[in-house]
């Protein structure tokens, strides 16, 4: 739950005026060379707002696909957790070991984890593509 909550507020982080827009985008430089990261929203409901965080990539390659998450944000409580992933869906909290899909144990907290260093590297390494105007 801590992670699901850091994971909350590092996305209110990036993405300013979060109320009014629909995306997001940014450059992120690691070592010599840059990549961006993409945030849209996919759906707004009252109490939920559900995410496609990726990472944008060019190069064309089929056999190697750019990380996409599916995050849903809670904003009663404050918490975002990793609903899907490249069209993986219904992860469970745990998963007996071995299972016929190979997820590890604790998939599910892997992949909010992981979320949380991806967002903290875009934090620290990136600078928006758009124009920020705050209010």
């Amino acid at each position: 739950m801590a992670q699901c909550e850091a994971n909350y507020w590092l996305l209110l982080k990036l993405t300013p005026g979060f109320e009014a827009r629909d995306s997001w985008q940014f450059a992120v430089e690691q070592g010599a060379s840059s990549w961006e990261m993409r945030i849209e929203v996919t759906e707004r409901m009252r109490y939920t707002t559900t995410l496609r965080v990726s990472r944008v990539d060019d190069t064309g390659s089929d056999w190697l696909q750019s990380p996409q998450l599916l995050v849903r944000l809670y904003h009663d409580a404050a918490l975002a957790e990793v609903l899907a992933w490249e069209g993986h869906r219904r992860l469970e909290v745990r998963y007996d070991y071995p299972n016929q899909k190979m997820y590890q144990s604790d998939e599910k907290s892997q992949f909010n984890r992981f979320l949380g260093e991806w967002l903290h590297h875009c934090l620290k390494n990136g600078h928006s593509l758009h124009e920020i105007i705050l209010s």
